[in-house]
């Protein structure tokens, strides 16, 4: 896959700290319920903390106590890249900046959230970075 940022590992390591690039770049996931925006409510958009792409709002964030920030869908549709992943004897639909190719965590579908789309983006803390909206 070509993504539009793309660098050499040597400089996604120096540019992230240890954390940022297991999670990023290794596709790790970060403990639950030790996020920084886990149980956030801050009005804003939250965007890759990679490469700095838009990638989802405050608005589509809900509550779904699963121990990570969730979304019921992304910004726009083409902020983020679902591709299939068979890892940890699972199968399970990985989530990826769709401008750098950095794992952002999964997503799930028909858990009977009270969500428009049925979707639940559980997304990694450490993938994201909050910019508040002005108020």
């Amino acid at each position: 896959m070509s993504y539009d940022i793309e660098k050499p590992d040597e400089q996604w390591r120096a540019e992230l700290s240890p954390a940022e690039y297991t999670v990023l770049r290794q596709a790790g996931t970060e403990p639950a319920f030790r996020g920084e925006y886990t149980d956030t409510k801050t009005t804003g958009v939250y965007s890759c903390r990679a490469c700095g792409a838009d990638l989802f709002t405050s608005t589509e964030k809900f509550e779904s106590h699963c121990g990570w920030p969730s979304f019921y869908d992304p910004k726009d549709t083409d902020a983020v890249e679902l591709i299939e992943d068979r890892s940890h004897g699972m199968s399970r639909t990985e989530v990826r900046c769709a401008r750098c190719g950095s794992h952002l965590g999964h997503v799930f579908e028909g858990e009977g959230y009270a969500t428009p789309t049925d979707q639940r983006y559980c997304i990694n803390s450490i993938s994201l970075r909050l910019t508040p909206a002005e108020s």
